[in-house]
């Protein structure tokens, strides 16, 4: 087990696990500028494993299975359990989140469930919204958070993940991106630490 791992992509999944585990923590703990942080690196990792395990041609097809398998089981905690928490935690642990968070959670495990068996539309293309999508958005909001007011946040939040839950199980269609929204993606996940660690310092002043 340990060997197949050790496998360089299934490592970044990994350590986009560890992301994920960071943001469940600091969501937990109220901290949400790190839950953020967190947040935005599982993206990150969970957009370059794949991008690396394409380009390495000597891994076997146990590599590769191994590699999915484990790929969608982390994305269950990265983009269902991590933003379930988030709502959680934005909402003050009120029961009244608790639906909300359900339906992100379940939406979640649903999406994946679905792409497991059924795979992508075409070549290039989702059926439905892809989850990574939701934690790009919701990081995009609460950079914002300071323009809302307190008591409204949290309701905004539970709309977007309920709605960003529905569009997941939709049957729209979505592009696949590709080529060069790698370096989008990783220009996003180190300026959004940027904004983040600014909020984390005034935090601790």
């Amino acid at each position: 087990m340990l060997w197949f791992a050790a496998d360089l992509p299934n490592l970044i999944s990994l350590a986009g696990l560890v992301s994920a585990m960071l943001a469940i923590y600091f969501a937990a703990r109220g901290v949400l500028p790190a839950a953020m942080i967190g947040l935005v690196w599982a993206v990150a990792f969970d957009w370059f494993d794949g991008w690396i395990a394409r380009r390495m041609s000597r891994r076997t097809d146990e590599q590769r299975t191994y590699g999915a398998q484990l790929d969608s089981l982390i994305d269950v905690v990265s983009f269902g359990v991590v933003p379930a928490v988030v709502l959680m935690s934005v909402g003050g642990f009120q029961p009244g989140f608790l639906p909300g968070a359900a339906i992100v959670l379940a939406g979640a495990v649903i999406r994946l469930a679905y792409f497991n068996v059924f795979g992508l539309a075409d070549s290039s293309t989702y059926r439905g919204l892809a989850l990574d999508n939701n934690a790009i958005i919701l990081v995009a909001l609460f950079a914002f958070r300071p323009l809302f007011a307190a008591p409204v946040f949290p309701l905004v939040v539970c709309a977007l993940l309920v709605g960003l839950s529905a569009l997941n199980i939709s049957p729209i269609k979505t592009p696949k991106f590709g080529g060069a929204f790698y370096y989008v993606v990783a220009a996003y996940a180190v300026a959004m630490s940027g904004v983040f660690g600014w909020q984390l310092l005034a935090y601790a002043r």
